[in-house]
Order: structure tokens, then sequence, then C-alpha cells
């Protein structure tokens, strides 16, 4: 079985693919994508969720009044 590039391309990118998922993890980067698929999980569409800007807006506000949910 020969190797082509884009197989070599795919092997070489697949660490760094899951280092950036999971620093998106920790940072909260990936906050409104999560929200989204549980969102469209439980309702089977997105229609009446939140927007990307009142989602963030929401979730400081929370952070705000709850101070604990974060470490600094």
């Amino acid at each position: 079985m020969s190797t082509t590039a884009s197989d070599i391309l795919r092997i070489t990118a697949k660490p760094f693919t899951a280092v950036y998922w999971c620093m998106r993890e920790i940072s909260g980067a990936n906050a409104f994508i999560n929200y989204q698929k549980s969102y469209l999980r439980r309702h089977g569409t997105l229609e009446g969720s939140k927007g990307k800007r009142e989602f963030w807006r929401d979730l400081t506000d929370e952070q705000d009044r709850n101070p604990t949910s974060r470490c600094c």
C-alpha cells in the first residue's frame, strides 16, 4: 500500500488537531459550539437558541454573579 501526501499530512496533523481542540476546551473557547450541540440534541433544531453574542454575554454575566465558577 503506497502512502500519499494527503495520508502523511493527515497523520502529521492529527496530534496538532488534538492539542488545538484540548486548548480550546480548557480555555472555554468551545463553549458556544458545545452549547449549540447540546441545544440541538435537546430540541432537534437551533431555532430559538441564543445567538453567539447573547450566549457570551449571559455566560460572562453568570461568571460575574458566581465567581467560584472560574479560577481567576
